[in-house]
This record gives C-alpha cells, sequence and structure tokens, in this order.
C-alpha cells in the first residue's frame, strides 16, 4: 500500500486554505490522493468538482504551484468561464496565482543518445537501439553517451 504524505483531511484543508489566500474564494468540494495517477500532478473533475492529486507529487517542493493549477480549473468551472487549458482566462488567472503550466517530471532520463553530425541530444528513458534509429534533423548515427 502506499503511504501518503499526509492524510486526504488535511489535503481537502490545505486546498481550502489556498483557495481563500489566492483566489479569495472558497473550496467547497473534495480534495483527495489519487495513486493511480502516473505523470500529472492532479486531476479536476467538472462532473462533482471534486480534485485529484498524486501523491508522489506531493513530496515535491512545486506541490502548491500544482494545487493552484487545479484550483484554477475548479474556480474558473464555478463562474462559468474557460476553464481548459487552451482559453486565455485559464492561462491568465494561472499566471497571475502563480499555478505551474506543466507538471515537474518524476524521473530523469537513464539513457542519453547524441547525433555524431549535428550533436542533437536525444534522452531516453528506455534503451534503444542505435542501429535501427536516426537523427530526426539530419539523419545522422546515434551513439550512447552517458
Amino acid at each position: 500500500m502506499t503511504q501518503f504524505p499526509f492524510s486526504n483531511e488535511a489535503l481537502t484543508a490545505h486546498v481550502k486554505w489556498l483557495s481563500l489566500e489566492k483566489f479569495n474564494r472558497a473550496f467547497t468540494h473534495k480534495a483527495s490522493f489519487n495513486s493511480r495517477l502516473r505523470t500529472t500532478g492532479g486531476r479536476f473533475f467538472p462532473k462533482d468538482c471534486h480534485l485529484d492529486f498524486n501523491p508522489k507529487m506531493a513530496q515535491l517542493p512545486e506541490f502548491d504551484k500544482i494545487i493552484l493549477h487545479e484550483l484554477t480549473h475548479y474556480h474558473l468551472y464555478i463562474q462559468k468561464r474557460g476553464y481548459h487549458h487552451q482559453d486565455a482566462e485559464f492561462k491568465q488567472l494561472l499566471k497571475a496565482v502563480g499555478g505551474l503550466r506543466y507538471a515537474p517530471a518524476l524521473t530523469r532520463p537513464k539513457w542519453r543518445y547524441v547525433c555524431e553530425n549535428c550533436g542533437s541530444i536525444y534522452p531516453r528513458q528506455r534503451k534503444i537501439d542505435p542501429k535501427k534509429y536516426r537523427c530526426g534533423r539530419c539523419h545522422g548515427k546515434l551513439n550512447l553517451n552517458q
């Protein structure tokens, strides 16, 4: 079983505090951890307006900024304004409150391939066979460079 940094009740209380602090609006729904989230920091559900957060991201120093991102979706949806990522209102409010636009990466790439012609770098999580792949820019040969 995954050990969460703090309880769902404590998370909800922290989200409510951040909502009042940054948006001057109350967060009246639930926030919880969802261990099935892998690469995303959190999710907003318009159907019932609850928030899910990745417990692995909770240990990062940017976790409050991830919460602000999801609260931006929440408050814009409640106000019936543009709450999607591509909406200008979302981008403006997110910038105003200081939230993150994208979730930080949890893992570093283990392998690094370099083109011998142009020097383009290709970081990869999994090892690849350089004989099968070429550089996307100049079609040069790739070499493993750790």
